[in-house]
């Protein structure tokens, strides 16, 4: 249960650095942009995952 809320901190604060770039950039198709939401879509596959798996 501490790695599930571990990683929905975690969630929170990458999706917060997004918006954060998102306003900062010119194009949502930015290489910061791109990386930041691939990063955040990782880290939401490993949290379900877990959630699949019962963990």
């Amino acid at each position: 249960m501490e790695k599930i809320i571990e990683i929905e901190k975690m969630i929170c604060k990458m999706r917060q650095s997004l918006y954060e770039i998102i306003n900062n950039e010119k194009s949502l198709l930015g290489i910061e942009v791109i990386t930041a939401s691939q990063r955040l879509d990782d880290i939401i596959n490993q949290y379900n995952e877990l959630l699949d798996n019962g963990i």
